[in-house]
């Protein structure tokens, strides 16, 4: 299986950012992710995580380092992703869109409305919106 790293970062008000893909890439065109990709040969998935966290978006973590959350296997298509999650406090002024067609801070409350997203993603982020990392983050975005 293909190792995929993906990123779930956290702003000072407890948006997520996410990322619209855009209609040219080569898997899941249109719809809504995570940052993140393959892995290079060699890479652990968390420095995987960590390339393409500043590759897409020019941001690194506050803390300088990612949690592991979750790991999720997607045999229909040959994948097994690996989700971290990290604090920012960077805001959607410190984005640049470096893949994709859109990079932007959600609210939580908006994360779960009917946009399409890659798969396992949604599961994903219902478990992390309710977990206790999601609301540690918020709060350690929020620290200055």
């Amino acid at each position: 299986m293909v190792s995929v790293s993906c990123v779930l970062l956290v702003d000072r008000h407890g948006r997520l950012l996410m990322q619209l893909r855009d209609s040219h890439a080569r898997y899941h065109p249109d719809v809504w992710g995570l940052p993140g990709g393959h892995a290079e040969p060699g890479e652990t998935p968390e420095q995987t995580a960590l390339r393409e966290l500043n590759e897409e978006t020019g941001l690194r973590p506050t803390a300088g380092t990612l949690l592991a959350f979750a790991r999720q296997e997607v045999p229909e298509h040959g994948r097994v992703k690996h989700y971290f999650c990290a604090a920012t406090r960077a805001g959607q002024r410190d984005v640049v869109l470096g893949e994709g067609a859109a990079l932007v801070f959600l609210p939580a409350a908006e994360i779960l409305d009917e946009r399409p997203y890659t798969p396992g993603t949604r599961e994903v982020l219902a478990r992390f919106l309710g977990s206790p990392e999601y609301a540690r983050l918020t709060a350690l975005a929020a620290t200055d």
